[in-house]
């Protein structure tokens, strides 16, 4: 009768679990796993007020009372899945543009004549394989939302032009994104390995504006190049920007040039919005992810580089950490 019920969020459903009030995070990580069958190093716990809980010492008697916690967590399957993804885009890379590999035929396209060269290139110089987190409500919109990305023709504009192909597009899961002071908006991992992109809202209800996010899409493009945000990133920026907007406007679409906001002091925050960051890399590992950081792994297969973000994923969840 003297337990304390904590209210549990997990996957659009709530539940009630009762602890002893003696009890700590530890515990209640525990009693999630005999619930959910989500491993401790599997889980991160949201608070209302506290963020992330990362202290498994903390008593739960210092949540705060009746408010629910959000549960995120990915099952043993659910990881294996972006291992089996790795593999995927591995095979997409040797179809598509391994070397001494032929370019399968282009597709039709609804036009009275078709530019060979033009076709090679869509096929070649684009997102090979595009991914929605599958145990987030809707997946399907995610998946249509991510095709908009890649069919968008802007943004196959600039792909084609500077023969940029990325092997992977993920569906950012904001709750493991988010803090009190920030948001990442995108992730550029090893210039152009994976690149992750936050497209629903922070409840999971709806989707972002799409020329935000497009503007995200050609940030963290930029990041092939330059894996700083110095002066060089920003002119990059700027040029793509324009070529993104023309290629819209002869589509039919509204341009997006001019919309660019210049902060004191030099800096260029372009597609972020006050308290919006991307990731441009990961800092201190032994391989680059488009950011700061040393330059010792560039030699890593695309296999290495998806499987290395699983684990880096995994050590930030056993840590309590963000990504």
């Amino acid at each position: 009768d003297d337990d304390i019920p904590i209210l549990i969020s997990h996957r659009s459903a709530t539940h009630t679990l009762h602890l002893p009030p003696t009890s700590t995070i530890s515990d209640l990580t525990t009693f999630i796993e005999s619930t959910f069958s989500i491993p401790p190093a599997y889980q991160k716990l949201l608070a209302p007020k506290l963020g992330i809980l990362k202290d498994p010492c903390l008593p739960i008697t210092s949540l705060p009372a009746g408010k629910k916690l959000t549960l995120m967590g990915s099952s043993p399957e659910e990881v294996a899945s972006v291992q089996n993804a790795s593999k995927s885009a591995k095979s997409n890379i040797r179809r598509f543009g391994g070397k001494g590999s032929p370019i399968p035929a282009a597709r039709p396209a609804p036009r009275a004549s078709i530019d060979p060269k033009r076709a090679h290139d869509d096929a070649v110089y684009t997102f090979l394989e595009l991914r929605p987190l599958g145990y987030l409500p809707n997946p399907e919109k995610s998946l249509k939302y991510l095709e908009r990305v890649r069919d968008d023709p802007g943004i196959r504009a600039i792909m084609r032009r500077y023969k940029w192909t990325v092997p992977l597009l993920l569906e950012m899961n904001p709750v493991e994104h988010t803090t009190h002071e920030s948001k990442t908006l995108g992730v550029n991992r090893n210039k152009g390995e994976v690149i992750e992109l936050r497209i629903r809202t922070d409840d999971y209800g709806g989707y972002r504006d799409y020329k935000t996010v497009r503007r995200t899409v050609v940030h963290e493009l930029c990041h092939n190049v330059y894996s700083g945000h110095d002066r060089n990133f920003w002119d990059l920026y700027r040029q793509l920007e324009g070529e993104v907007g023309r290629a819209d406007w002869s589509h039919g679409g509204n341009s997006l040039g001019g919309e660019f906001y210049e902060p004191p002091g030099g800096g260029y925050l372009g597609v972020m919005e006050e308290g919006e960051v991307d990731e441009g890399g990961w800092r201190g590992g032994e391989w680059v992810l488009g950011g700061e950081g040393t330059r010792e792994g560039e030699g890593l297969s695309k296999r290495e580089v998806l499987l290395r973000a699983v684990e880096e994923r995994m050590k930030g969840k056993r840590g309590g950490g963000g990504g």
